[in-house]
């Protein structure tokens, strides 16, 4: 089954383009879940999550709508003294499980994050310390696209998380594999301009797709569908709600 959402939902910038204007902020989650069925939650990365918060959000949700929950930074890209907080993050997810409301957690690994033995060992280990949750890894260095990556992938249940994003120099480009049951794609916008070089964090992200860039993935997302029981695709272009309209558009063209 296909799952279309946003990247996060919680931006002040939706109100106008998204939002009502006067409309509470702790309704924005339901008007959201009237349209989208999944969404990726993104301020664990930022924070460690708490049972309390995610229990609230899965409450204004309706059945059959599922969470995708980013790992925190202290997990992805604070790689050392880190134990103690995998089963914190782990144990936060229980009122997501338990309201069958959870999709996988996302594991994006910053640029810096090199193909080798070592980081090979260390996503092993994040592997096990994430128990038997369905984990998908987002590498954001094209010199992990490999046969060997893939493969080690597959052997160790984790999935593949496929992106469309700038085309730069180490960049990955738009591969997509699944190498697990669940199969996921971010489209993260093309702003190559404002990759590398920007001032606010949002700027990266400014980008708004045309339905023909967005049909070039209509038969990538049907075959990974094929192979996965399920297949997220999120939207990420999030400045000024773009996702939203991202999601609308990928939505007419797979469903």
């Amino acid at each position: 089954m296909i799952y279309i959402g946003t990247s996060g939902f919680s931006y002040k910038d939706w109100v106008g383009p998204y939002y009502p204007a006067g409309l509470p902020k702790s309704k924005w989650l339901t008007l959201y879940a009237r349209e989208f069925q999944a969404c990726e939650v993104n301020f664990t990365y930022y924070r460690l999550p708490d049972a309390r918060t995610l229990a609230a959000m899965a409450d204004k949700t309706p059945d059959g709508f599922l969470f995708t929950v980013k790992a925190s930074r202290e997990l992805t890209h604070e790689r050392e003294g880190n134990e103690e907080a995998f089963p914190k993050f782990v144990q936060a997810l229980e009122p997501l499980i338990e309201r069958k409301k959870f999709g996988c957690v996302l594991a994006q690994f910053p640029y810096s994050f090199h193909a080798g033995a070592e980081s090979r060992d260390y996503l092993k280990a994040f592997r096990e310390l994430m128990a038997e949750l369905p984990v998908v890894i987002e590498f954001r260095n094209a010199r992990w696209l490999s046969a060997e990556t893939f493969a080690f992938l597959e052997e160790n249940n984790l999935g593949f998380c496929c992106v469309d994003e700038p085309r730069l120099k180490g960049l990955i480009p738009p591969v997509t594999e699944a190498t697990s049951k669940v199969a996921y794609v971010r489209f993260h916008g093309r702003n190559a301009k404002k990759w590398w070089r920007h001032d606010e964090a949002w700027e990266r992200y400014d980008y708004s797709y045309s339905k023909e860039e967005l049909e070039e993935w209509t038969p990538k997302i049907r075959e990974l569908d094929v192979k996965a029981e399920n297949t997220f695709v999120f939207a990420n272009n999030h400045w000024q709600a773009q996702a939203v309209d991202t999601a609308r558009q990928l939505r007419l063209l797979l469903l």
